[in-house]
This record gives C-alpha cells, sequence and structure tokens, in this order.
C-alpha cells in the first residue's frame, strides 16, 4: 500500500503469495497500481500516480488486514470504493475503524448488520488530521488511521493502551515519512511525498509459530531461519518460556527495519502455567498455537485477556475450545479466554470453522494425538501459509487429504 503511493519503483523481495496478500495486490491493481511479478517471492510496485476509483467492488476476500487498511488508505487518498469479502469476513466487526476515520471527515458506511461489511467509502478530499486514543489494542486500526493520516490535512496522532504490532510505524521511514513515536504515540504529518524503497519482508513470524510448535511438542527439534522477531509479535515466544518449552533464538540482525533471526524449538515437556493478559496483543495471531500448546502440557493452562479472538476469522475461543474436546482434552471457555487442562490428545474430527490458524494448530496436534486427527475444510490454510501441507509433511506429519 505504501508503495503504492510512493513516487517510482518499490521492489518487495520475500513477498508471501498467501490469499491475503494476493488479494491485497489485486485490490490495488483494481485501483491504478501497476505490480509487476519478478518472481513468485517478488514483486515491483509502480507508484506515485493517483488511486483511481475502481470499476467494481474490491475483493478483499478473507482478510481482515486487507478490508481496515484499504479502508485507510482509501479514505486518506478521497477515493470512492466498495470492500466487500467472504463470509467470515462480512461478519467481523468494523466500527472500530469506521469511528475514527469519521472523526477524519471519511464518509464510511457499513452495508451489513451492526457495523459489519460491505464498506461503502464515499470519495472525499478534505480528510483532516486526528489524534485518537484506541480504546482496544489494535494494529490494524492503527495502521488504517496512519494511512488515513497519510492523506490528511494536518498531523495525525494515534495512541494505544499496550503496544501493538509495529510495521507500518517501522516501515513508513522507509518510504521518506518522517514520524514521531514517543509513550505509546505515534504522530505524522500528512501530505509528505513518499519515495519508493526496497522492502525485504522477513519470515513471518505468525506461520512460523506452527512450525515452532511442532519442535516443541514432536519428535525433533526444527530451526526456523530468518523470521521476523519483532517484539510486538513474539508473545508465543514468552508464552512458551513460561511454559517450560526450549526455544534458543540466535544469528540475531536487522532486514529493513525489521529484526529477524534463527529460532529452534526443541522437544520437550511442557508445563500448565498463567499466561498473562499482557502477552495476548503480541501473540494474538498465534493463540491457536497456544492453545495446542496447553493441550500438550502437563497440568492446567489459564489463558485470560484474549476476548479479541472472538472476533477473528472464527471465534477462535470456541472453535479451538470445541475441537480440543473433540480430541479427548480437559477444557473450557472462559469470557475472555479459556482453561485447559492438558497432557492427552486422543484422535477425532475436528470442524475448523474454515480458520487458517485453526485448521494449522490441530494438524500440528495430530503428531502427538494417540489416533487419527480429522481436519475439515483446510482449503483455508492457504489464506496465510501456502505450502503448508508440503512443509508439514517435511517435519513428519502424517497428512492425507481425504474426499
Amino acid at each position: 500500500m505504501l508503495a503504492a503511493l510512493a513516487e517510482g519503483e518499490s521492489e518487495i523481495v520475500n513477498f508471501l503469495p498467501g490469499h491475503d496478500c494476493v488479494a491485497t495486490a489485486k485490490a490495488l491493481e483494481a485501483l491504478g497500481v501497476r505490480i509487476s511479478r519478478l518472481a513468485p517471492d517478488r514483486l515491483l510496485v509502480r507508484g506515485g500516480a493517483n488511486l483511481k476509483p475502481p470499476g467494481g467492488p474490491l475483493d478483499c476476500g478473507n482478510s481482515g488486514t486487507s478490508m481496515r487498511l484499504l479502508a485507510g488508505l482509501l479514505a486518506g487518498q478521497g477515493v470512492a470504493a466498495e470492500l466487500h469479502g467472504d463470509d467470515s469476513l462480512g461478519r467481523r466487526p468494523m466500527r472500530r475503524i469506521i469511528e475514527p476515520l469519521a472523526r477524519m471527515g471519511a464518509r464510511i458506511d457499513a452495508l451489513g448488520k451492526d457495523g459489519r461489511p460491505p464498506l461503502r467509502i464515499a470519495g472525499n478530499s478534505g480528510i483532516r488530521g486526528v489524534s485518537y486514543e484506541l480504546p482496544v489494542a489494535s494494529a490494524q486500526v492503527k495502521s488504517a488511521i496512519l494511512l488515513a493520516g497519510l492523506g490528511a490535512r494536518g498531523e495525525t496522532c494515534v495512541g494505544e493502551p499496550v503496544p501493538t504490532r509495529d510495521h507500518t510505524e517501522r516501515m513508513l521511514p522507509s518510504f521518506g515519512m518522517s514520524i514521531e513515536r514517543t509513550n505509546g504515540r505515534t504522530c505524522l504529518t500528512g501530505r509528505q511525498p513518499l519515495r519508493a524503497a526496497r522492502i525485504d519482508v522477513p519470515g513471518d513470524f505468525s506461520s512460523a509459530a506452527f512450525l515452532l510448535l511442532a519442535g516443541l511438542i514432536g519428535p525433533r527439534e526444527i530451526q526456523v531461519g530468518a523470521v521476523g522477531v519483532n517484539s510486538t509479535r513474539t508473545g508465543f515466544l514468552r508464552m512458551m518460556d513460561a511454559m517450560g518449552g526450549t526455544l534458543q533464538v540466535a544469528a540475531r540482525r536487522t532486514s529493513g527495519a525489521e529484526p529477524v533471526a534463527d529460532v529452534m524449538a526443541k522437544p520437550g515437556m511442557l508445563q500448565g502455567a498463567l499466561l498473562p493478559a499482557s502477552l495476548v496483543p503480541s501473540a494474538i495471531d498465534e493463540m491457536p498455537a497456544v492453545f495446542a500448546a496447553a493441550a500438550c502440557a502437563m497440568g492446567e493452562t489459564v489463558i485470560e485477556g484474549a476476548g479479541e479472538l472472538r472476533l477473528k476469522e472464527s471465534d477462535r475461543i470456541a472453535a479451538m475450545v470445541a475441537g480440543l474436546k473433540k480430541l479427548g482434552v480437559d477444557c473450557g471457555e472462559t469470557p475472555d479466554g479459556a482453561r485447559i487442562l492438558g497432557g492427552r490428545v486422543l484422535g477425532g474430527e475436528i470442524d475448523c470453522k474454515g480458520d487458517h490458524r485453526v485448521a494449522m494448530a490441530f494438524a500440528v496436534l495430530g503428531l502427538v494425538a494417540k489416533g487419527p486427527v480429522v481436519i475439515r475444510d483446510v482449503d483455508c490454510v492457504d489464506t496465510s501459509f501456502p505450502g503448508f501441507a508440503d512443509t508439514a509433511l517435511q517435519l513428519g506429519l502424517n497428512l492425507e487429504p481425504i474426499e
């Protein structure tokens, strides 16, 4: 999205061709951005021209990130468009971005019930900066406001109650944007020119977490190289440390503005633990892997402060607890988390609710289950981790497609 606004040609290296990223690229192309595929994992984006109203609705697929960030981008650029998505995305709340963007002068209507998608954005060149305190920690909302602020008159500031992933803030200076970050607030002055850049994307920690889980509970150690270890993304590592997991982080270095490292997970007995709510924002997308780890741990694990999981591609608390019960795990939901008494995982059939991370969590549990684990509707995994099945086979998971 930033490359689309930047003057010149930006090269994106290590592009992840998952459904979410592809949906974003296609939406930008529909807005008049020229994108060339140099290789499966390399894109060339020719930016700088004004975005144009698309000829029809923009399809965000399953990606809440795409919809929320595109809404901010389009509002800031004054471009009229409708944002649509699949059935799962159609159930996700959008008022959390509509309200702050409306304060900036944007006109956005949610066409679904109770502030749900589709979203209709009216053309409006009068966006102005805003000072906004996030009521709930959300990197997507924060980034939507900052993207809108790029085209706004004056200064835009966003404060957050606890740190959330900060990839947008780290990337903006790479495109020549001057920003200020102090005491949990990020501020920028709108209408600064952006210049093209080369962006080397680190390995996705959210995908790596499921491989590291396999190393913790499976028969052999697993190393994931050159994965992003931004501190706003690595709550999973700290949770596994609290549960006695052996994880080694080595060869720390930087890739652009992002820290990367090689991470190794070694098998061992996990222990149940009270996982602090303060770690949840930095592990929000990895929480299905945390639930799976808890099912293998000796003793009780208590997860708190994770109510946002109920608003993801599925209600991930309900989906994980229901699936774990199918596998014989003693567990129960709480309003914002779960209590899981681990130590024994049986076989069973799982409904992953079309949720890619739930599907991957139960696939990895197949390493330790006493019987076959059958997971329905697994095509969704390509949303974030195309090639997961092949990678899992290499790691020793015995996966078989069924009709």
